[in-house]
């Protein structure tokens, strides 16, 4: 890292709007924030958005930037971008082709890479990999399939197609969100299985972590038969489970401590302490600029072990950027745009 330029610490922020204001700024360059994430509060087109970041990069040289960026339903930024299909689309391909779903995969992540890194957007936070059980509202059409092994299958494509146009996986919601009907948003959903029923849905991370996935997302969800905590606040779950067992040596990112699934868990402080306690590196605070304002000097900035994890996921998205990056002319990215858009046309009604 340069000498002079702030180690990346734990908290995840936002901003509030298209442009920076004061207030953001000295958020920006405090030494408790390594990372932003946009909105589509954050958006106009895509050159305000490469401008806003730029700004952002101004004040915090080695600031991760990210945006909830998987297709479908969840696209922060949409005119000037790609509007990129469900996953679900790409998993209903790969039912009929199991080689075109695979080669879909890693085409469209390639494709939703280059467009976000052409305006300074390091990780898409994607691809989601809990299993579609049918219950839950809140992942649906994001993930994949109900089969584990397809959904691993075409998540490690995806994270191969992230990675080629140099951003990196971020697979979500470990152990598994889909068999709960609860929306982690509001409230904080109650998983019942016990740690052998739990095993589907991990094996799709096994996966990914044989191929070197970067980073995990945690589940604020609650697995009574394991601990009481959330799975976003869990020793057992991330250190015990998650780096001990299955091996994982990437970045963690809690889910969002202002979601409903946290609030039953004490206070803001209390929140990031569990959650930093627990093995998380990265602590996302959004739409709540008082609950960042008194973390950030609370939370824990200096752990030696986190930050080296943060400054690699950093630089495995940073320093591979081309200094030329493909354009919208360029042969691929026609091909994934077209590919994109017969898997919107062949699969998009909801009740196929």
């Amino acid at each position: 890292m340069n000498e002079g330029v702030a180690r990346p610490g734990p908290l995840l922020v936002d901003v509030a709007g298209t442009r920076l204001d004061d207030s953001d700024a000295a958020v920006l360059a405090h030494r408790g924030v390594g990372g932003a994430i946009l909105f589509t509060r954050n958006y106009d087109n895509p050159e305000q958005l490469a401008e806003l970041i730029a700004d952002m990069k101004r004040i915090r040289p080695n600031l991760l930037i990210t945006a909830d960026q998987e297709g479908g339903r969840v696209q922060r930024f949409r005119p000037g971008f790609t509007q990129v299909v469900p996953m679900r689309m790409i998993g209903r391909l790969a039912e009929h082709d199991a080689q075109a779903g695979i080669d879909a995969a890693r085409e469209i992540a390639w494709l939703l890479a280059v467009e976000l890194g052409r305006v300074g957007v390091h990780l898409p936070l994607a691809p989601v990999v809990d299993l579609d059980y049918g219950a839950s509202a809140v992942i649906g059409d994001r993930a994949f399939a109900s089969d584990a092994e397809l959904a691993g299958t075409l998540a490690r494509a995806f994270c191969e197609g992230l990675v080629e146009a140099g951003s990196a996986g971020t697979a979500k919601h470990f152990p598994g969100h889909g068999y709960v009907r609860a929306d982690s948003h509001a409230e904080l959903p109650i998983d019942h299985r016990s740690r052998g029923e739990l095993a589907v849905d991990m094996a799709p991370y096994q996966a990914l972590i044989g191929a070197g996935l970067a980073s995990v997302m945690m589940a604020h969800v609650r697995y009574p038969a394991m601990d009481v905590l959330p799975a976003s606040l869990s020793r057992y779950w991330i250190t015990d489970v998650l780096r001990g067992e299955l091996g994982f040596n990437g970045c963690v990112f809690c889910d969002d401590l202002s979601m409903g699934g946290a609030a039953a868990i004490g206070d803001y402080r209390e929140r990031a302490r569990l959650a930093q306690t627990a093995g998380c590196d990265y602590v996302p605070v959004c739409n709540n600029r008082d609950a960042v304002l008194a973390l950030l000097d609370a939370v824990l900035w200096d752990d030696e072990p986190a930050c080296q994890r943060r400054e690699r996921l950093y630089a495995a998205c940073a320093a591979t950027r081309s200094a030329h990056p493909p354009e919208p002319a360029d042969a691929r990215w026609q091909a994934a745009v077209a590919l994109n858009n017969r898997l919107a046309r062949e699969y998009g009604d909801p009740a196929a």
